[in-house]
């Protein structure tokens, strides 16, 4: 079972760092461009340092299309509570349908 759910639990810590990086800064827009930018390649590398393990390990027990899929319903769901544990942003009806028919959508790459 941890050959499955070790790449997992990798992408969702790296998702974490994903999503510091792309949209943290949104809280802090009177900060330099320049100084976010910076900061969020600093974040991305850690981003780096769990993802690229996870899809080598992944890529053991998931065919890369499963492995893509997951990374993304785990972006979904990370984002998601990003937004409105920090940012402060609630997630509205339309944005959480949309969220759960692409998880619907992933089911497909599971059928073999």
């Amino acid at each position: 079972m941890s050959s499955y759910l070790t790449p997992i639990l990798l992408l969702i810590a790296s998702n974490v760092f994903m999503t510091f990086a792309w949209y943290g800064h949104l809280k802090h827009t009177h900060r330099p461009l320049l100084l976010v930018i910076l900061a969020s390649w600093g974040i991305a590398f850690f981003e780096y340092c769990l993802q690229v393990p996870a899809n080598r390990l992944g890529a053991a027990v998931y065919h890369p299309a499963q492995l893509k899929v997951i990374q993304e319903v785990i972006t979904l769901v990370v984002f998601a509570v990003f937004s409105v544990t920090y940012l402060d942003v609630p997630i509205r009806w339309n944005h959480a349908v949309a969220f759960a028919l692409v998880v619907v959508a992933s089911f497909f790459v599971f059928m073999d």
